[in-house]
């Protein structure tokens, strides 16, 4: 794996990095590895750009390697939790 020093970085941007990585749970460094492999992926057209679709690919290649998992499909419906015992 290589290293990267990023000098002369404006403030506000390595603020909005913060943020960002906050939001997502994640480290500044893990975020902005995040960013700059998608604007790679982006420019060369090899990955979704939805981020769901690229999330599900993700998650595919990781759980490939351990054989795969098997996951019900979604519902037709919008899912209800069962009433309440005071509501019967």
């Amino acid at each position: 794996m290589a290293t990267l020093l990023i000098r002369n970085l404006d403030d506000a941007v390595r603020d909005g990095l913060r943020v960002r990585a906050a939001e997502n749970g994640r480290s500044m460094e893990e975020e902005a590895r995040l960013i700059l492999a998608g604007a790679l992926d982006t420019e060369n057209g090899s990955h979704e750009t939805n981020s769901g679709a690229a999330l599900f690919s993700r998650l595919h290649d990781v759980f490939a390697d351990i054989g795969g998992v098997d996951l019900p499909l979604f519902p037709d419906a919008p899912y209800e939790p069962p009433p309440l015992e005071d509501e019967q």
